[in-house]
């Protein structure tokens, strides 16, 4: 994608930021979407690509930005006591305590439970691709639950967050639908 407001910078290790820590700087605002799903890996090796990982970007971005705003995309069914049984949710939780206690000016976390896709939006999960083809005649449907939002919403809300906070830092699925049905300003986005 080529915009005068887009700057492409390619790193290759998510565990180090060194090389590229001086790039990171001036920036108002982190939307930290990347995420990998559980299935079949150990704690270990989720830990690292997930909690590791994060705590390395937030970490670096902070000691040039504190004053920046940090927004984690986390999921539906995150414990934020990180005591749960399911390890995800611990992880997840553990993820999410760390950013929004750093320090930063601002900072969310979204907890989406199914993003329906939209503007040619592709999973890098196999498995999500075939469900959103299998499923894709009911989207319409889906999309009245509450916990369902799309990738655009959570596109919008996460830029109209940076003009017009909020007090709620932890953001489920019909959060984001409610924050950008609510804001005018979301609509622009």
């Amino acid at each position: 994608m080529k915009h005068p407001k887009i700057k492409e910078l390619i790193h290759k290790d998510f565990t180090n930021f060194d090389a590229i820590q001086y790039e990171m700087m001036n920036y108002n605002a982190c939307f930290h979407c990347m995420g990998v799903s559980s299935a079949g890996m150990t704690e270990e090796q989720y830990v690292k690509l997930t909690y590791t990982i994060t705590e390395n970007l937030v970490n670096v971005l902070y000691n040039f930005n504190p004053n920046m705003t940090f927004i984690y995309v986390s999921g539906d069914g995150t414990d934020s006591t990180e005591t749960s049984k399911t390890m995800w949710a611990r992880v997840k939780g553990k993820t999410e305590n760390l950013i929004l206690k750093k320090g930063f000016k601002d900072a969310y976390a979204f907890r989406p439970g199914i993003i329906l896709p939209k503007r040619g939006v592709k999973s890098k999960t196999k498995l999500y691709n075939l469900l959103y083809t299998l499923l894709r005649p009911i989207f319409p449907i889906m999309k009245k639950m509450k916990s369902v939002t799309t990738s655009q919403n959570i596109g919008k809300a996460m830029i109209g967050l940076l003009e017009n906070p909020h007090h709620v830092k932890i953001i489920t699925g019909s959060g984001v639908n409610n924050l950008v049905e609510k804001n005018n300003a979301f609509q622009k986005c």
